[in-house]
Protein backbone atom coordinates (compact mmCIF):
# COMPACT_ATOMS: atom_id res chain seq x y z
CA UNK A 1 0.00 0.00 0.00
CA UNK A 2 1.21 3.59 -0.81
CA UNK A 3 1.74 5.68 2.19
CA UNK A 4 2.29 9.95 1.68
CA UNK A 5 3.68 12.02 3.66
CA UNK A 6 1.67 14.00 5.93
CA UNK A 7 3.33 17.52 4.49
CA UNK A 8 1.31 16.65 1.76
CA UNK A 9 -2.23 15.40 3.03
CA UNK A 10 -3.66 18.85 2.14
CA UNK A 11 -2.33 19.55 -1.17
CA UNK A 12 -3.39 15.81 -2.36
CA UNK A 13 -7.19 16.76 -0.69
CA UNK A 14 -7.24 19.85 -2.45
CA UNK A 15 -6.11 17.80 -6.05
CA UNK A 16 -8.69 15.33 -5.40
CA UNK A 17 -11.29 18.21 -5.22
CA UNK A 18 -9.90 20.35 -8.17
CA UNK A 19 -9.73 16.92 -10.31
CA UNK A 20 -13.60 15.55 -9.68
CA UNK A 21 -14.71 18.88 -10.40
CA UNK A 22 -13.05 19.51 -13.14
CA UNK A 23 -13.73 16.09 -14.64
CA UNK A 24 -17.41 16.68 -14.28
CA UNK A 25 -17.21 19.82 -15.61
CA UNK A 26 -15.22 18.84 -18.56
CA UNK A 27 -17.65 16.36 -18.86
CA UNK A 28 -20.86 18.59 -18.64
CA UNK A 29 -19.60 21.56 -20.98
CA UNK A 30 -16.61 19.84 -23.76
CA UNK A 31 -18.98 18.45 -26.23
CA UNK A 32 -16.09 17.68 -28.32
CA UNK A 33 -14.97 14.08 -27.13
CA UNK A 34 -10.85 14.15 -28.19
CA UNK A 35 -10.94 17.27 -26.40
CA UNK A 36 -12.76 16.02 -23.40
CA UNK A 37 -10.50 13.02 -23.40
CA UNK A 38 -7.38 15.30 -23.72
CA UNK A 39 -8.00 17.63 -20.68
CA UNK A 40 -9.43 14.93 -18.38
CA UNK A 41 -6.10 12.78 -19.27
CA UNK A 42 -4.11 16.18 -18.56
CA UNK A 43 -5.66 16.42 -15.06
CA UNK A 44 -4.92 12.70 -14.18
CA UNK A 45 -1.34 12.98 -15.05
CA UNK A 46 -1.04 16.25 -12.59
CA UNK A 47 -3.04 14.27 -9.70
CA UNK A 48 -0.38 11.16 -10.09
CA UNK A 49 2.55 13.42 -10.52
CA UNK A 50 1.28 15.55 -7.22
CA UNK A 51 0.98 11.50 -5.59
CA UNK A 52 4.13 9.98 -6.66
CA UNK A 53 6.19 13.71 -5.42
CA UNK A 54 4.82 12.92 -1.72
CA UNK A 55 4.89 9.45 -1.42
CA UNK A 56 6.70 8.24 1.90
CA UNK A 57 7.58 4.24 1.30
CA UNK A 58 9.03 2.35 4.20
CA UNK A 59 12.62 2.33 4.60
CA UNK A 60 14.04 -0.95 6.70
CA UNK A 61 17.07 1.02 8.77
CA UNK A 62 19.79 -1.33 10.15
CA UNK A 63 20.81 0.72 13.12
CA UNK A 64 24.33 1.00 13.27
CA UNK A 65 26.02 4.28 15.42
CA UNK A 66 29.01 3.79 12.95
CA UNK A 67 27.04 4.12 10.19
CA UNK A 68 26.02 7.49 8.44
CA UNK A 69 23.15 7.04 6.57
CA UNK A 70 22.36 8.86 3.53
CA UNK A 71 19.40 11.20 4.58
CA UNK A 72 17.27 11.75 1.08
CA UNK A 73 16.63 9.49 -1.90
CA UNK A 74 19.19 11.01 -4.61
CA UNK A 75 22.18 11.58 -7.08
CA UNK A 76 25.41 12.42 -5.10
CA UNK A 77 27.12 15.41 -7.10
CA UNK A 78 29.45 16.80 -4.21
CA UNK A 79 32.22 14.69 -2.61
CA UNK A 80 35.08 16.98 -1.40
CA UNK A 81 36.44 18.76 1.66
CA UNK A 82 35.29 22.15 2.18
CA UNK A 83 34.96 24.84 4.81
CA UNK A 84 32.20 24.53 7.05
CA UNK A 85 31.57 28.13 8.42
CA UNK A 86 28.46 28.37 9.53
CA UNK A 87 29.04 26.25 13.21
CA UNK A 88 31.81 23.87 12.86
CA UNK A 89 34.39 26.69 11.09
CA UNK A 90 36.96 24.40 10.19
CA UNK A 91 37.21 21.69 7.41
CA UNK A 92 34.96 19.17 6.73
CA UNK A 93 33.90 16.57 4.16
CA UNK A 94 31.20 17.48 2.17
CA UNK A 95 28.70 14.86 0.10
CA UNK A 96 25.65 16.80 -1.43
CA UNK A 97 22.93 14.76 -2.72
CA UNK A 98 20.70 16.41 -5.27
CA UNK A 99 16.53 15.52 -5.64
CA UNK A 100 14.71 15.65 -9.05
CA UNK A 101 11.35 16.34 -8.59
CA UNK A 102 10.63 12.21 -9.42
CA UNK A 103 12.58 11.23 -6.14
CA UNK A 104 11.44 10.45 -2.67
CA UNK A 105 11.69 14.10 -0.75
CA UNK A 106 11.12 12.92 2.83
CA UNK A 107 14.35 13.48 4.93
CA UNK A 108 15.31 11.22 7.54
CA UNK A 109 18.01 11.51 9.82
CA UNK A 110 21.25 10.03 8.71
CA UNK A 111 22.50 8.94 12.45
CA UNK A 112 20.66 8.73 15.85
CA UNK A 113 21.70 10.97 18.53
CA UNK A 114 21.03 14.24 20.19
CA UNK A 115 20.33 17.41 18.17
CA UNK A 116 22.98 19.69 19.44
CA UNK A 117 21.78 22.83 16.76
CA UNK A 118 18.47 23.76 14.18
CA UNK A 119 18.26 26.77 12.25
CA UNK A 120 16.56 28.03 9.45
CA UNK A 121 17.62 30.51 6.90
CA UNK A 122 15.54 32.53 5.01
CA UNK A 123 17.58 33.25 1.29
CA UNK A 124 17.29 32.76 -2.93
CA UNK A 125 16.28 30.90 -5.19
CA UNK A 126 19.31 29.33 -6.71
CA UNK A 127 19.30 25.95 -8.96
CA UNK A 128 20.03 23.36 -6.48
CA UNK A 129 23.83 22.25 -8.37
CA UNK A 130 25.20 26.20 -8.15
CA UNK A 131 28.19 26.45 -6.18
CA UNK A 132 26.57 29.39 -3.80
CA UNK A 133 23.47 27.24 -3.34
CA UNK A 134 24.40 25.86 -0.20
CA UNK A 135 25.50 29.35 1.66
CA UNK A 136 22.22 31.77 0.04
CA UNK A 137 19.26 29.79 -0.85
CA UNK A 138 16.66 28.53 1.42
CA UNK A 139 17.36 25.93 3.93
CA UNK A 140 17.99 24.78 7.65
CA UNK A 141 20.91 23.60 9.08
CA UNK A 142 21.23 21.10 11.79
CA UNK A 143 23.66 19.17 13.71
CA UNK A 144 23.38 15.97 15.34
CA UNK A 145 25.85 14.15 17.99
CA UNK A 146 26.56 10.59 19.12
CA UNK A 147 29.43 9.49 21.15
CA UNK A 148 30.32 7.28 18.05
CA UNK A 149 30.64 9.63 15.14
CA UNK A 150 30.93 13.20 17.29
CA UNK A 151 29.08 15.82 15.43
CA UNK A 152 27.69 15.80 11.93
CA UNK A 153 25.96 18.48 10.23
CA UNK A 154 23.04 18.43 6.96
CA UNK A 155 21.67 20.99 5.31
CA UNK A 156 18.48 21.46 3.67
CA UNK A 157 17.98 23.08 0.64
CA UNK A 158 15.80 24.75 -1.21
CA UNK A 159 16.10 25.18 -5.44
CA UNK A 160 14.55 27.06 -7.93
CA UNK A 161 10.94 25.13 -7.55
CA UNK A 162 11.07 24.21 -3.99
CA UNK A 163 8.91 26.78 -1.59
CA UNK A 164 9.18 25.44 1.90
CA UNK A 165 11.45 23.41 4.03
CA UNK A 166 9.89 21.46 6.35
CA UNK A 167 12.42 20.26 9.44
CA UNK A 168 11.30 18.67 12.57
CA UNK A 169 14.58 18.62 14.59
CA UNK A 170 14.66 20.80 17.24
CA UNK A 171 17.43 21.30 19.56
CA UNK A 172 17.61 18.63 22.38
CA UNK A 173 15.81 16.44 20.59
CA UNK A 174 16.94 12.47 20.71
CA UNK A 175 16.46 11.32 16.87
CA UNK A 176 16.17 7.87 15.85
CA UNK A 177 18.76 6.77 12.91
CA UNK A 178 16.50 6.58 9.53
CA UNK A 179 13.35 8.36 10.80
CA UNK A 180 11.33 11.22 9.30
CA UNK A 181 13.30 14.16 9.65
CA UNK A 182 11.38 17.09 7.52
CA UNK A 183 10.27 17.41 3.73
CA UNK A 184 11.83 19.47 0.92
CA UNK A 185 8.50 20.90 -0.73
CA UNK A 186 9.28 20.51 -5.00
CA UNK A 187 13.04 20.37 -4.35
CA UNK A 188 16.22 20.24 -4.06
CA UNK A 189 19.24 19.02 -2.00
CA UNK A 190 20.60 18.13 1.00
CA UNK A 191 24.36 18.47 2.08
CA UNK A 192 26.52 16.47 4.69
CA UNK A 193 29.43 17.57 6.68
CA UNK A 194 30.94 14.98 8.05
CA UNK A 195 34.26 14.75 10.04
CA UNK A 196 37.86 14.45 7.88
CA UNK A 197 38.25 10.54 9.65
CA UNK A 198 35.53 9.80 7.70
CA UNK A 199 35.05 6.65 5.22
CA UNK A 200 33.23 7.46 2.16
CA UNK A 201 31.41 4.76 1.01
CA UNK A 202 29.63 6.44 -2.59
CA UNK A 203 31.34 8.14 -5.15
CA UNK A 204 30.28 11.02 -7.71
CA UNK A 205 26.82 10.48 -9.83
CA UNK A 206 25.64 7.23 -7.67
CA UNK A 207 21.71 7.16 -6.57
CA UNK A 208 21.47 6.25 -2.99
CA UNK A 209 18.47 5.58 -1.03
CA UNK A 210 17.84 7.65 1.90
CA UNK A 211 17.36 5.63 5.65
CA UNK A 212 18.80 2.68 4.05
CA UNK A 213 22.07 3.25 2.03
CA UNK A 214 25.39 4.00 3.93
CA UNK A 215 27.44 7.18 2.92
CA UNK A 216 30.18 7.13 5.30
CA UNK A 217 31.60 4.96 8.40
CA UNK A 218 33.55 5.73 11.12
CA UNK A 219 35.65 2.52 11.91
Amino acid sequence: MIRFHREGYKIILIASLIVGIGILLIERFIENNLLNKCLSMSLLIGYLLILQFFRNPRRKTNLNDQHILAPVDGKVVVIEQVEENEYFKDRRIQVSIFMSPVNVHVTRYAMSGTVQYSKYHPGKYLVAWHPKSSEENERTTVVIENETVGKILYRQIAGALAKRIVNYAKPSMQVVQGEDAGFIKFGSRVDLFLPLNAQIKVNLHDKVRGGEQVIATLD
